[in-house]
């Protein structure tokens, strides 16, 4: 089953998030640091219409659809490399999935403390990015020291661990994800065997106020202000896109059926979340 740990500063909208994509209240979400600090995890059912007409197409007695893990992380801080905010603990618990959706702040509240004072989306993602990186130099420089009698020794694979930390460590010294080196099949299969936390595939996740998704979404719009600098800073830096959500309108939507779901984003301008 693929896991996806939803990561983040503090107070940025990722335990609101978890609620509203696993559709229950498991994550406590408060205006504090530090609510969420053993991960909450969560199922979720893939939706795929195809599976129903295989399902008929087959005569199958059961249907059993494909399910994603999401595990919401608590808040990383800057040093959590060196083990500020716990964030040894928070590190190891985002080790443990498979892919990361990284929530961005990008709204304006004076009711929500911002645990930095202000709201700078990309210095955000800069302190996420920089403390993935600490960790996994931290963690390649070991082994490479563990690895070290053996290569001595001429064992092939040991060799071909050392090269492709050899290979990795550059990009990381210069700020980069393991994920941005080029790497053939062979090196691909021994990297998943390092752990590294910035191997694994991310989204970025624009957590945005129900005002701005909905002035984004009436009028088609492309993104400005906030959600415009978080788009150019991945797409140059990071190779991906960002996704624009309101962790907000979707939470308040998990309590509500289709008829009451619908009027509440009538209420908004909208006819969906995105």
């Amino acid at each position: 089953m693929l896991s996806a740990g939803i990561v983040g500063l503090p107070n940025v909208g990722k335990s609101t998030l978890f609620n509203a994509v696993t559709r229950t209240r498991k994550a406590e979400a408060a205006n504090y640091p530090f609510c969420t600090i053993e991960p909450t995890q969560g199922v979720v059912t893939v939706p795929d219409d195809r599976l129903a007409a295989l399902t008929t197409l087959s005569k199958s007695q059961k249907t059993i659809p494909a399910v994603v893990e999401f595990v919401d992380i608590a808040g990383l801080v800057k040093g959590a490399s060196q083990g500020e905010g716990l964030g040894n603990q928070f590190l190891s618990h985002i080790r443990e999935v498979d892919a990361i959706v990284q929530v961005v702040r990008c709204f304006e509240s004076s009711e929500i403390h911002h645990v930095s004072g202000t709201v700078d989306p990309l210095r955000d993602i800069e302190v996420i990015n920089t403390e993935l990186i600490l960790a996994d130099l931290s963690t390649l420089q070991k082994r490479a020291e563990r690895l070290q009698k053996q290569v001595r020794a001429g064992d092939k694979q040991a060799k071909a661990e050392a090269a492709l930390i050899d290979k990795l460590l550059p990009s990381l010294n210069n700020g980069s994800p393991a994920s941005a080196v080029s790497l053939s099949q062979e090196e691909n299969d021994l990297l998943r065997s390092f752990f590294l936390l910035t191997a694994k595939p991310t989204i970025f996740a624009c957590n945005v106020a129900e005002a701005d998704l909905a002035a984004m979404l009436s009028e088609k719009a492309a993104p400005s202000g906030y959600v415009a600098q978080v788009n150019q800073y991945v797409q140059t830096h990071l190779n991906t896109e960002a996704v624009v959500i309101s962790a907000q309108i979707e939470s308040e939507l998990v309590d509500l059926d289709a008829a009451e779901a619908a009027e509440y984003l009538a209420s908004l301008g909208l006819q969906e979340t995105g």
